[in-house]
C-alpha cells in the first residue's frame, strides 16, 4: 500500500536536487527566452502541439489536457485565430462546441518548432558517451513512471527510423492483416513486396522518409513518404497492427509524413487507398487529404474500389 508523506517529512536536500534539475534542464533547453528562437512562449508552443498531434479538439480539452487557467487559453486562442494559425468548425456532434484545428498557416509555423525541438534534444544527448546516453535515459523512462498520472497502466509509444529486418516484417503484417481482415489474398503481399523492394533500391534520404511504429518495445505499425516529382510526395504502407489502435498511432504516423512532406517543399502529397479501408479514410480525411479519384476494380481475390487522395501543402499567404 502507498504511504503518502508530508510536505514537511521531505528530505530538504531531495527538495534541492529536484530544484537543481530543473532549472539545469530549463537553462539547458532555452525555456524562459522565447522558446526555439521563435517569439512564442513553451505554453503557446505546447498548445499548437497538442492541436498538430490531436486533430480537431474543443477548447476545454485543450484546457484540461494543459492544465491552463480558461481565461488564458481563450486569450491565446484569439491570438491565433487573428494570425490565421487555427479554424474554429462546429462539432459534429453538438453545434454549440467548436472543434479547433491548424491551418496551413499554423502548420508552417509548427513543423519547423516542432523539428528544431527534435534536434535540440538530438544535440543534447549526442554530447553524452553511448553508456551514459542509456544511463540518463534510464532514469528519465523511471521519472516519468513515477511522476506521471497513474489513472491507466502507462504505455511506451516510439515512431523511430526503419532498421534492417524492418522492411521485411512490413511485408509480412500487410500479407497477414489483409488476408485476416479483408479476405485478400497472396497477390496484395507480392505488390507490397514489389513496392518494398523498389524503395529499398532507389531510396533517397534527402527527400524520402520512414518510421516504424513501436509500442511497449514491439513493432506495430509503419509510413513512408517517397519522392514522385520535385513538388509531390507519396504517402505508402500505413499499416497498424490491432493491439495498437484506438492509441492514435496511425494518425501520429500520418502526421509524420504531412509534416516532413511540407518541411521539404513539397507542393502536395498523394496516395492510394481502397474505399474499404475505412479507418484509414477517416484518418487522411481528419487531416485534410481529399479525394480526387475513384476506380473500381478486380484485384487481390477481390472486387474493389481504388481512391487518390491528395493534400495540398502550401501555405496560406
Amino acid at each position: 500500500m502507498l504511504t503518502r508523506m508530508t510536505r514537511d517529512e521531505i528530505d530538504p536536500a531531495d527538495v534541492k536536487l529536484l530544484r537543481a534539475f530543473n532549472r539545469t534542464y530549463t537553462q539547458r533547453i532555452s525555456v524562459l527566452e522565447p522558446y526555439l528562437g521563435s517569439a512564442l512562449s513553451l505554453t503557446e508552443v505546447r498548445i499548437l502541439y497538442e492541436l498538430a498531434h490531436q486533430g480537431p479538439c474543443a477548447a476545454a480539452d485543450l484546457a484540461r489536457d494543459l492544465t491552463l487557467d480558461a481565461g488564458y487559453l481563450s486569450r491565446v486562442l484569439r491570438q491565433f485565430t487573428q494570425q490565421g494559425w487555427i479554424t474554429a468548425a462546429p462539432h459534429p456532434d453538438d453545434a454549440r462546441r467548436k472543434q479547433l484545428a491548424l491551418t496551413p498557416a499554423g502548420w508552417a509555423v509548427f513543423e519547423p518548432l516542432q523539428q528544431r525541438s527534435r534536434e535540440q534534444v538530438a544535440d543534447l544527448l549526442a554530447t553524452l558517451a553511448p553508456d551514459q546516453r542509456a544511463q540518463l535515459v534510464a532514469a528519465l523512462r523511471t521519472a516519468h513512471g513515477l511522476l506521471a498520472p497513474a489513472q491507466a497502466p502507462t504505455r511506451t509509444a516510439v515512431l523511430r527510423e526503419p532498421r534492417p529486418g524492418d522492411m521485411g516484417w512490413v511485408i509480412e503484417q500487410h500479407g497477414a492483416l489483409y488476408a485476416s481482415e479483408f479476405g485478400w489474398n497472396s497477390e496484395f503481399e507480392a505488390l507490397v513486396a514489389e513496392i518494398v523492394a523498389g524503395m529499398l533500391r532507389t531510396h533517397d534520404p534527402a527527400w524520402e522518409r520512414g518510421w516504424i511504429a513501436e509500442l511497449d518495445g514491439q513493432r506495430v505499425g509503419s509510413v513512408f513518404v517517397v519522392r514522385k516529382s520535385a513538388t509531390e510526395a507519396q504517402l505508402r504502407l500505413l499499416i497498424l497492427a490491432p493491439a495498437a489502435r484506438g492509441l492514435g498511432l496511425g494518425g501520429r504516423l500520418t502526421d509524420e509524413c504531412v509534416a516532413f512532406a511540407r518541411a521539404k517543399g513539397y507542393a502536395k502529397l498523394v496516395l492510394w487507398t481502397n474505399a474499404n479501408l475505412a479507418a484509414a479514410r477517416a484518418i487522411y480525411a481528419q487531416r485534410g487529404f481529399q479525394r480526387v479519384a475513384s476506380k473500381p476494380y478486380h484485384g487481390y481475390g477481390q472486387d474493389l474500389v481504388g481512391e487518390t487522395w491528395e493534400l495540398g501543402l502550401q501555405a496560406a499567404g
